[in-house]
């Protein structure tokens, strides 16, 4: 019998050095029968899936009015979005509901390869920092599983960025409002030969360097946080408690995505100006024209609505740590130091 170190985080479960996808604690696994590790990688990659899927509507609203005034000045929006309902009901209206589903493979399909990314990274850089809580003490431990987390997040970042940058452009491609209703872009496929086209392989990264700021932002109080705190407080009665783990995973996404939404907004608005005439310099120019022009409450535009997408995260999170318990019969140590 072989005993595996697992971990956990965003729904996914990693062995380090197995390049198999599991949740954190110990389990024993026979060495010629990886059967139940792919089952369980498979149930993580289908609640994320699903998650996302179930929050897609929000996640184009938040995209939608995040992104208005770039839109705005394409022609592609003929005014202001009142807020998350207004945005809605237009969406709706103009394009049908379905379409508020629109990027959502893009998404899905990035999701994929990201976290499978961000596991086999996160131990090697896990493995750099080695701090150990009994040794080294939690504030210490705390900061190793922020690091690692976010390296790891920025290091894959490279990989999936063009699945992000598409996504970004199908979510904000919304019927011209003078061009006849028409969109810009007929699909995932269509999104890289337009870019390609018109910009290059630099169309597809632009926005890069922010992204990675954000990144590590992000995806460091998310990974870290979310192992860092778990063991401490989901313990006793609270340990297996479902409300108790949503709103743990809830939390740290907010906090996660508050935090780097800033970055995120300038990333995103770098992007929709592939293909466009005018184009911002640099990340720093673009936030500094966009707060020179719209204000600083302009980088939190989608903020409301992305708290409500954090809802996805948190269920991923939660959902998972259930089914542990179900598939399992018992709850495996968070943390991974």
């Amino acid at each position: 019998m072989v005993k595996i170190r697992l971990i956990v985080a965003d729904g996914w479960i990693g062995a380090p050095g197995w390049g198999i996808l599991c949740k954190a604690g110990t389990m024993p696994c026979s060495s010629n029968n990886y059967a139940d590790f792919y089952l369980v990688a498979l149930l993580g990659g289908v609640s994320a899936a699903v998650s996302k899927t179930a929050a897609a509507p929000i996640e184009r609203i938040k995209l939608l009015i995040q992104n208005q005034d770039e839109m705005l000045k394409q022609g592609r929006l003929d005014r202001k979005y009142d807020g998350i309902a207004d945005c809605f009901r237009r969406t709706a209206a103009d394009e049908g509901v379905m379409s508020l589903w629109r990027g959502n493979t893009a998404n899905v399909i990035r999701y994929f390869p990201t976290q499978a990314l961000n596991f086999a990274f996160r131990d090697k850089f896990k493995k750099m920092f080695g701090f150990k809580k009994e040794r080294d003490g939690y504030a210490w431990w705390m900061a190793g599983n922020l690091a690692s987390g976010g390296a790891a997040g920025a290091t894959s970042l490279l990989f999936v960025y063009s699945l992000d940058y598409a996504r970004t452009r199908l979510a904000n491609d919304a019927k011209s409002a003078k061009k006849g209703g028409e969109r810009q872009f007929n699909g995932l496929v269509d999104v890289y030969r337009k870019t390609l086209a018109s910009d290059g392989i630099a169309g597809l990264y632009r926005g890069f360097m922010p992204s990675v700021a954000g990144i590590v932002v992000y995806r460091g109080l998310y990974f870290g946080l979310y192992d860092s705190i778990k063991p401490v407080v989901l313990t006793g009665n609270l340990a297996n408690n479902f409300l108790a783990s949503f709103a743990l995973g809830w939390c740290v996404t907010t906090a996660a995505g508050i935090a780097s939404y800033p970055l995120d907004t300038i990333r995103r608005r770098m992007m929709m100006t592939s293909g466009e005439a005018v184009k911002y310099k640099s990340s720093f120019d673009a936030g500094k024209q966009i707060i020179a022009k719209e204000g600083v409450k302009s980088l939190f535009k989608g903020a409301g609505a992305n708290i409500l997408r954090g809802v996805a995260g948190a269920g991923v999170l939660s959902i998972y740590d259930q089914l542990q318990v179900l598939l399992f019969g018992k709850a495996f140590k968070g943390g991974s130091g």
